[in-house]
């Protein structure tokens, strides 16, 4: 029986699929070599061409029969889970410098110790509502007046603020679409699609780093400092394609341009380079 992870990913059938990507390798290599070598090792025109043309329907066979079994295995293999606690802060695991900014670690750290000092809490307020915590006048002196309870705070702005925040922000970044809706009444959403899944890697390396930039600028006292600079950071990426590395000076990495901007100085990094 394959052993499967809680998170859904088969483990003996990912083995074999990475086994069946090198096997898929090694035949599409054979069919550049057939194709390479070109007719040899026959006397006549014919010959050769026949003996070619077999080789190289073999070799094509092969790939077909390799390809088949990536994809049969590929089903095997399973998707993880997406249910995560932190939702996608998730994506900070996927930072190469760990060792030197463990953000996820510290992150489910917290998590855990918010966790267990929630269930504490819920614990000891429950005691204390079980008991008679009053204060007799004679011990005070005078008749203990009862505080009032204290109300939980919330930042609460106004729809006109709002919209003069958006529209000032809008008018600095005239590249940019943005469109603010209230669905629900007074509560504002701001439209900005960072989630839906590109069909290029380059865009999803974008989508990735939009993400934890997300989670970088938090600052709820000042939600429209938060915006402005989010949308400063987003802005960089208007030179996506001519900004070359600030490390190695170079525009293509793999394949990739630099798809990294620094938080504080917006320059663009390739990911093996800003470490």
């Amino acid at each position: 029986m394959a052993d499967v992870l809680s998170v859904g990913v088969n483990l003996e059938a990912f083995a074999q699929a990475i086994s069946a990507i090198q096997a898929l390798r090694s035949s599409v290599s054979r069919v550049f070599d057939c194709l390479k070598d070109g007719m040899r090792n026959k006397e006549t025109l014919e010959g050769r061409e026949k003996a070619f043309i077999a080789h190289f329907q073999d070799n094509l066979q092969s790939v077909n029969r390799d390809l088949n079994e990536l994809e049969r295995l590929s089903n095997l293999v399973g998707k993880p889970s997406e249910n995560h606690p932190l939702h996608n802060s998730g994506l900070l695991s996927l930072d190469p410098v760990q060792d030197k900014t463990p953000l996820y670690s510290q992150l489910l750290q917290a998590y855990k110790w918010s966790n267990k000092l929630q269930y504490h809490a819920g614990l000891a307020s429950g005691l204390l509502n079980q008991q008679s915590l009053k204060r007799s006048a004679n011990q005070m002196g005078v008749s203990a007046k009862r505080r009032p309870k204290a109300q939980p705070t919330t930042l609460v702005l106004p729809p006109q603020y709002v919209d003069d925040v958006i529209s000032r922000i809008d008018r600095m970044f005239p590249e940019m679409s943005i469109h603010l809706s209230r669905p629900n009444g007074t509560s504002a959403m701001l439209l900005l699609d960072i989630w839906s899944k590109s069909n290029y890697q380059v865009f999803q390396k974008v989508t990735d780093h939009a993400t934890t930039a997300l989670l970088h600028y938090q600052l709820p006292q000042m939600p429209d400092v938060v915006v402005r600079s989010f949308m400063t950071w987003l802005r960089s990426y208007i030179k996506l394609f001519q900004a070359p590395c600030q490390r190695c000076g170079k525009f293509l990495q793999d394949g990739l341009p630099p798809t990294w901007r620094d938080f504080r100085t917006l320059e663009a990094f390739h990911d093996t380079c800003r470490q």
